[in-house]
């Protein structure tokens, strides 16, 4: 064997043990004539001694060694003197003195350091993302999403769910977002798709017998990344058969009690409180809230009612609302942090940001003198404002404004570090509308396999707006980690609902028609959900980004920079496949005239 022992896994248990070990070198350094090296592998870090006084021709290589050369060494384990023992370190009480060397690969300089958590460009560290991973922040990343991973497996097999593989190459189907297209060389002009989801495939799974499944399935939707969202990523997608939302909620609580608990060591509180989608949007201004802090928003429009600005005014007569938020001791913010906040609501979208300070018992701010006290004892009962506390409030559309306090209250729990990443905030988020209108063209609120409210099923032909979903959101620390739903199990109401998406009979039996046709076979009632695994393992570990859990994420705009991918092929190929490529249009020279 080319070694016996992992790096960072010696203890006082293997004092006086001869031990090989592999591993990269991670600091070299001469004290008083001795070289003390610091060597790692996966599993961690441990001191090499190489003393000249007992070999002097191993400590001359020894000198020469430099940060990521790969060695082996051999050697005894020993105690270090008390003085020199590291308590920040796992292997920290013990040392390896070496009798033996061998470099098995040289290194080049590193572009950036690897050895702490050094600021590092991270279009630079996605081009060297090999390197980047031997950082121990990503290596504790990496190795932390394989144990969550092979957590979900364990539960899930306790609990009698079986792990299923779906298709990569499959049908392109409106799930929300752009698909991905793989072309096809045996069948011209014809397409696959990759997966958004394993929706289809899952459902199809359940009507074939299999009542209880689960993958950990990667999926991939062709739309701008951003910190918490990738072209691809993975999720864990469940499916059950003879279950409502009820046991969906049961299985998730359960299985991510015993995640933190094997995981973290941290024992989460069940079950989650619960909030509808529009007691979410009032309260919060959002459809996934970070509980970790109060500060709800409040209904502000009958306390500016009489209020003697003509913009308010103007507002409440053209059917606006005003949304408010109570600022536990902002009046003592700086003029400048004021104006922070204006900034942030007029780039939000609103016209504008009220503000107004009580202190001392009277209101300050520039719409304080249209104020009369009856609006002030209004104002300040819907607030419940206390001396000293900042009033904030926008006016517009319900909705809009909604968005709008709920992002600045989401800056000020920041800003007045009530957010702790330590803190595990779980909530469900539920009736959400089963349709949004998007430029007068009615979509799917989540997707069209999502069942209706049954009590609102005669609504589908007369008022789709007002049907409400069967479905329900994981939220945590704010972050939407999954949607789920009870699905349609009706032949008929699933093609209504396609139907109400603006597809033809036609279009429906040409996309859809096996996965109708298997409704009629016996389709069981059932549910899912589909939390994703980047996010979640990014929550649990206080990153911003998705990315900092991914081995090799790409860029905001969907680009790997170390293998320069999306890249062009080779002509022959595209001629295989019967494509040829469009020109992009140059733009003319504009008419000066």
């Amino acid at each position: 064997m080319m070694r016996n022992h992992s790096c960072g896994k010696l203890t006082q248990a293997e004092v006086g043990q001869e031990v090989l070990l592999c591993g990269w070198v991670k600091r070299n350094r001469n004290l008083g004539g001795i070289t003390f090296l610091d060597m790692w592998d996966r599993g961690g870090t441990v001191q090499v001694i190489f003393d000249p006084n007992l070999d002097e021709r191993l400590h001359r290589q020894a000198v020469k060694l430099r940060a990521e050369d790969v060695i082996q060494v051999g050697g005894a384990v020993r105690l270090r003197p008390k003085k020199d023992r590291n308590p920040d370190m796992a292997t920290g009480e013990v040392e390896v003195l070496a009798s033996e060397l061998k470099m098995l690969a040289d290194s080049t300089t590193p572009p950036f350091e690897l050895v702490g958590d050094e600021d590092i460009s991270e279009d630079l560290r996605l081009k060297y993302r090999y390197l980047d991973l031997r950082r121990p922040r990503l290596q504790r990343n990496i190795i932390f999403r394989h144990q969550v991973i092979k957590a979900i497996r364990d539960y899930m097999d306790e609990v009698g769910f079986i792990e299923i593989e779906t298709p990569i190459l499959t049908k392109s189907t409106p799930e929300g977002a752009r698909d991905y297209l793989v072309p096809s060389r045996i069948y011209p002009g014809r397409f696959y798709a990759l997966p958004q989801s394993p929706q289809m495939y899952k459902q199809l799974l359940i009507m074939a017998g299999f009542d209880r499944y689960f993958q950990i399935a990667r999926c991939f939707r062709d739309e701008d990344s951003r910190a918490d969202r990738q072209a691809e990523f993975t999720q864990l997608d469940i499916e059950a058969a003879f279950v409502d939302e009820e046991d969906i909620y049961l299985l998730m609580e359960g299985l991510l009690g015993y995640v933190f608990e094997e995981c973290m060591d941290l024992k989460i509180a069940q079950p989650f409180p619960r909030l509808t989608f529009d007691e979410a949007m009032t309260k919060y201004g959002t459809d996934k809230p970070d509980l970790r802090f109060g500060m709800e928003l409040w209904e502000a429009t009958e306390a500016f009612a009489g209020v003697e600005a003509d913009f308010i005014a103007k507002i409440i007569a053209e059917g606006g609302s005003f949304i408010g938020l109570t600022v536990p001791g902002g009046a003592e913010f700086s003029r400048k942090e004021r104006d922070e906040l204006e900034r942030l609501a007029k780039k939000l979208g609103a016209g504008g940001l009220i503000q107004l300070k009580w202190k001392g018992g009277k209101l300050e701010g520039a719409l304080a003198k249209f104020i009369d006290q009856g609006a002030k004892e209004r104002l300040l009962e819907v607030s419940g404002a206390s001396d000293g506390d900042l009033i904030v409030a926008v006016g517009g559309q319900l909705s809009k404004s909604q968005e709008v306090m709920g992002q600045i209250r989401l800056a000020l729990g920041e800003r007045l570090e009530l957010v702790k990443s330590d803190d595990f905030k779980w909530l469900w988020v539920t009736d959400f509308p089963l349709f949004e209108l998007t430029d007068g063209v009615i979509n799917s609120s989540h997707h069209p396999f999502t069942a209706p409210r049954e009590g609102d099923i005669s609504l589908l032909d007369s008022d789709p707006l007002k049907v409400y979903a069967r479905h329900y959101d994981l939220v945590l620390n704010g972050v939407e980690l999954g949607s789920g739903s009870v699905r349609i199990h009706d032949a008929v109401v699933q093609r209504r609902i396609f139907n109400l998406l603006g597809l033809s009979d036609e279009e429906v039996e040409e996309r859809f028609g096996f996965f109708l046709e298997a409704f009629s076979y016996g389709c069981p009632p059932h549910a899912g959900i589909a939390p994703g695994l980047d996010r979640m393992i990014a929550v649990m570990l206080g990153e911003f980004s998705i990315r900092e859990v991914i081995p090799f994420p790409k860029t905001l705009r969907a680009a790997s920079l170390m293998t320069s991918s999306p890249s062009s092929v080779d002509k022959t190929q595209l001629d295989e496949l019967g494509i040829a490529l469009k020109p992009k249009e140059e733009k003319k020279p504009e008419d000066k005239g």
